[in-house]
């Protein structure tokens, strides 16, 4: 069996970094992909993908990109599951990153700074 993706976005928002309990740095953020053809009004759609980056690759992402960086994600699909605060079972599918790739220019807060 073979899992493994890999996508080219916009991140939507500045990568979100914080630290497990054992000190490991995991980064969430949201890539927006364009999908290939266009809908029946004309209109080319956009799908929000959730990633999930872990150690280096998690500093790296949060240090180097912004809103706006454009980014390819190699890594594989995941779904896990919860309880929320109203005892409801919810499902989050995503990707989890094994490698991020930085593509394009900078964005422009980085490169007035």
């Amino acid at each position: 069996m073979i899992n493994q993706v890999i996508i080219v976005g916009r991140l939507t928002r500045d990568p979100d970094i914080r630290y497990t309990k054992d000190g490991q740095a995991v980064a969430n953020v949201t890539l927006a992909v364009n999908r290939n053809f266009k809908n029946s009004a004309g209109e080319i759609e956009t799908d929000f993908v959730n990633c999930t980056l872990w150690r280096k690759t998690a500093e790296n992402t949060a240090n180097y990109c912004k809103k706006g960086s454009i980014i390819g994600v190699s890594g594989r699909i995941q779904t896990r599951q919860y309880v929320n605060k109203e005892n409801r079972q919810i499902y989050v599918t995503e990707v989890q990153a094994e490698s991020v790739r930085f593509m394009g220019g900078k964005p422009r807060e980085l490169v007035e700074s």
